[in-house]
């Protein structure tokens, strides 16, 4: 198991890391995270839904993404409040509090699915959330160090280095964990270090001497283009990629599955990055508005911030829009949510940009889906035929109106359209960019708008580029991890302290 001094420490990047590493070691190796708070979410192929660093976890490891390995998902509706996701299902939504009284009662099912799991498995890579030191949630934890003895698995606790104070937080975690949490950490990892390792050396000596474990390995910083498990990220501040093609994706408040943009920063002349107020939109060639768990407040938000003005000027004046779920939502004409499912808001009128009324229901809907661009005329049709694949997760259905235009069918049944112009676009499909050949086809159309001449350039599959990842950041935690001691940890041993560095 692998657990963290705090969130974002580089925990699930480590996990797909080992799980590389095992299934080029030849283990069938699977992820396990028992609770995973996310708003970037997945569906599998049997139409349940968990989260996204569970599955690239899986994609790691070679195997195919089963919500066992993610028994519970929160999605964040507010403040004080998630969606909880248990087994791929949602059972309702609960205030922070209701949740923390409710978690107990997951405990046994938890321990059932993991071990339904473990036993289809030669190893399972657990990871933990947060930090386990949160002595006030010990009671009712089900994640961190109560998942550790369900599973009776080992602990390797990993510090981030580049906040700064590694060395407290990771005395400091192991100090407030009880003699019996303590027994079961095996050893420590310094992550994401910039600089050389023998500066370092003293102090993982005098670590090892108060806190009685075993430094393992010093992983040096890695720039990862993995998808990202939540919003707790760098991604929006950076901008991706290079090109003549600028590209401005909406930071909506409540931003979810944004991986479905994490291709494009990939894709030849491609210039991605993330757009918070209305000034930051201009220049943008296409302005992508994302999915969201709470489509219309975070609409009522982009009017506060003025966002909505520009992103309606923008798209009068010609330029290309598009939104996927939530962002698709948001492009119609009016919004209403009648039971409440996803706002406390019951309606609101949209950017009037599409010929649609978006009604959301109790039901949500979850499923793995496969398209074709099918339209009758316009620009997109000389793209006909081209296929498009991802997934679908929304509780909103359309009524659309007669001047809205099918763009792409998805399972058999129109799923987006756009206006008569072609220039607005909208789709329930996650995933839609992720073989790089439908924004290829944008691309080529804002080209053209331009006045520019056609560019000839291959697009990049979001799947071949993770493939490639997998295998770089697995080289370079075996080239900083004692992988062996960590295969002994595995077999029940205990590794001296002052057996691990340096490698």
């Amino acid at each position: 198991m692998v657990q963290g001094t705090a969130s974002s420490v580089g925990k699930s990047v480590l996990c797909s890391a080992f799980l590389r590493i095992m299934k080029q070691d030849g283990w069938k190796a699977v992820p396990f995270k028992a609770q995973n708070m996310s708003l970037n979410s997945f569906v599998t192929r049997d139409g349940l839904e968990m989260g996204r660093a569970q599955v690239t976890q899986a994609q790691a490891a070679g195997v195919e993404p089963d919500v066992r390995m993610n028994p519970v998902l929160l999605k964040p509706t507010g403040d004080r409040q998630s969606q909880v996701i248990v087994e791929g299902k949602v059972i309702g939504n609960m205030t922070a509090m209701e949740y923390h009284r409710y978690k107990p009662a997951l405990r046994q099912r938890i321990k059932e699915i993991y071990d339904s799991l473990a036993e289809e498995a030669d190893c399972v890579v657990i990871e933990g959330a947060g930090s386990p030191a949160e002595i006030n949630l010990r009671e009712g934890d089900i994640v961190n160090m109560s998942m550790a003895k369900a599973a009776d698995a080992p602990v390797i606790l990993v510090g981030d280095i580049d906040l700064g104070g590694v060395f407290a937080s990771l005395l400091g975690t192991v100090m407030l964990l009880t003699e019996e949490e303590r027994a079961r950490v095996k050893g420590v990892i310094i992550n994401k270090f910039r600089g050389d390792v023998k500066i370092l050396e003293p102090g993982l000596r005098m670590l090892e001497e108060r806190i009685h474990v075993p430094v393992l390995g010093v992983v040096p910083w890695m720039d990862v283009e993995l998808e990202d498990e939540d919003s707790v990220t760098e991604r929006f501040r950076l901008q991706g990629g290079t090109g003549d093609i600028d590209v401005a994706v909406v930071k909506l408040r409540h931003i979810s599955n944004f991986t479905d943009f994490q291709s494009l920063a990939l894709q030849p002349g491609c210039r991605l990055r993330y757009a918070e107020n209305a000034k930051d939109l201009e220049g943008a060639d296409l302005i992508l508005l994302p999915g969201t768990k709470n489509t219309i407040e975070d609409l009522i938000d982009l009017r506060n911030r003025g966002m909505d003005a520009a992103i309606i000027r923008h798209a009068r004046r010609g330029g290309m829009v598009m939104g996927i779920c939530g962002g698709y939502q948001m492009l119609g004409n009016r919004l209403r949510d009648p039971e409440h499912t996803e706002s406390a808001v019951p309606e609101t009128a949209g950017l009037g940009l599409l010929d649609l009324d978006v009604v959301f229901e109790k039901e949500k809907q979850t499923v793995q889906a496969t398209g074709t661009v099918e339209c009758a005329s316009g620009w997109i049709s000389a793209f006909n035929g081209l296929t498009v694949e991802g997934y679908e997760i929304h509780a909103g259905q359309n009524v659309t109106g007669p001047d809205a235009v099918t763009w792409v069918n998805i399972n058999g049944r129109p799923d987006g359209i756009m206006n008569a112009e072609g220039n607005v676009l909208g789709s329930y499909l996650h995933g839609l960019f992720d073989d790089g050949k439908l924004f290829a086809a944008v691309a080529g159309r804002i080209r053209e708008m331009r006045g520019d001449g056609a560019r000839d350039s291959a697009p990049v599959s979001m799947e071949a580029f993770r493939e490639r990842e997998f295998d770089r950041i697995a080289a370079i935690v075996r080239s900083s991890v004692h992988m062996d001691a960590i295969y002994r940890i595995m077999d029940g041993e205990d590794v001296p302290c002052g057996s691990g560095l340096p490698l």
